[in-house]
């Protein structure tokens, strides 16, 4: 594979363009794909992604386009940075011309109705490309300003793990390799309900001490039920689950914690995702979540609080009151004593 081939971004949001960005300034040439005409026309006049990431100075090497055919013609390696509602609709079209093509998940969701991650859609639309996931504690502002920022690429295919390793990592941006695909995009699409949790908490007045135990008792949580669906406890001690977990849950740059700030507020879901005007992956993930831990019969008692505050009209004060007396006695349950 040739320096001067392009690398694709399917995306025009924030976390595509500071990947787009990151990718250019390693002397990659990227060609990022979206599908509003106007906004492809603004960024290349202005060299500016005004309504994901004002400020931000798109580099030369980047070059914004509306062809999606033509994109993915033309490059071998594609980062799929699209909203989990689109990602399907948007790759099956160009499911022939994928085939053999190195797909790389950005998207931390799950899709409503089969509880697949994005990149089993991938898989299930294109069957025999080479498939990894990014994720870890990436906010797309930080990495945008060249924040000391590390993720981690996901895949079986070895390969594709040393050229996204290649073509990503710098001085300011390191990328480690994981092996478990599914838990590293599992634990990226968990996350995202904690940070709403995590947001009404600090809007509504709570200690540090609440805080963390939220964020103590989430990693708990989401790693048994991770566990239930095969995946390897040890990944979410890494960057891609409590790594992810604490920066979503702290900091005002997350989308889901502005949504959970917002409603901490007293706005209603729908005002705070409009005042958020973008995609809110945790609100999305919280519904498709609780029912499948019933199903399995996973203890998440904070994400059935959660959707009791969002659709049932109960209050995080009632939620937290409630786990003080429910929550389970053993403080790490997800991994046996005979594990070690």
């Amino acid at each position: 594979m040739t320096q001067q081939q392009p690398i694709a971004v399917l995306g025009g949001g924030s976390f595509g363009t500071a990947i787009a960005n990151l990718l250019a300034e390693n002397g990659q040439q990227v060609l990022q794909w979206m599908r509003d005409p106007e906004q492809a026309a603004a960024m290349r006049l202005e060299r500016e992604n005004p309504r994901y990431l004002k400020g931000i100075k798109i580099h030369p090497g980047v070059q914004p386009v509306t062809d999606l055919a033509a994109t993915v013609a033309q490059a071998e390696l594609i980062f799929v940075a699209l909203p989990s509602s689109a990602l399907r609709s948007v790759l099956q079209p160009l499911a022939a011309q994928l085939a053999g093509k190195s797909l790389v998940s950005l998207t931390k969701g799950i899709e409503a109705q089969s509880f697949k991650l994005m990149s089993q859609i991938i898989e299930e639309v294109v069957p025999d490309a080479h498939i990894g996931v990014l994720s870890g504690p990436n906010l797309a502002r930080e990495v945008a300003e060249h924040a000391l920022t590390a993720t981690v690429i996901a895949s079986s295919d070895e390969a594709l793990c040393v050229r996204v390793q290649d073509v990503l990592h710098g001085p300011r941006f390191r990328v480690y390799a994981s092996q478990d695909r599914f838990g590293v995009e599992l634990g990226g699409a968990l996350k995202n309900v904690y940070a709403i949790i995590a947001g009404m908490a600090v809007a509504l007045g709570m200690g540090e001490n609440t805080k963390s135990m939220l964020i103590t008792r989430a990693l708990a949580e989401m790693t048994r039920f991770a566990v239930k669906l095969g995946a390897n406890p040890m990944t979410f001690l890494g960057l891609a689950g409590v790594g992810d977990l604490i920066v979503t849950c702290s900091s005002a740059k997350s989308r889901n914690y502005q949504v959970g700030f917002a409603l901490g507020q007293g706005l209603t879901l729908e005002d705070a995702v409009t005042r958020l005007g973008e995609v809110a992956e945790g609100v999305n993930t919280l519904k498709v979540l609780k029912a499948r831990a019933e199903a399995l019969q996973v203890y998440m008692p904070l994400v059935a609080g959660l959707h009791a505050i969002l659709f049932e009209g109960r209050t995080l004060t009632q939620v937290i009151e409630l786990l003080m007396h429910a929550e389970a006695k053993t403080d790490v349950d997800f991994i046996s004593s005979a594990d070690f």
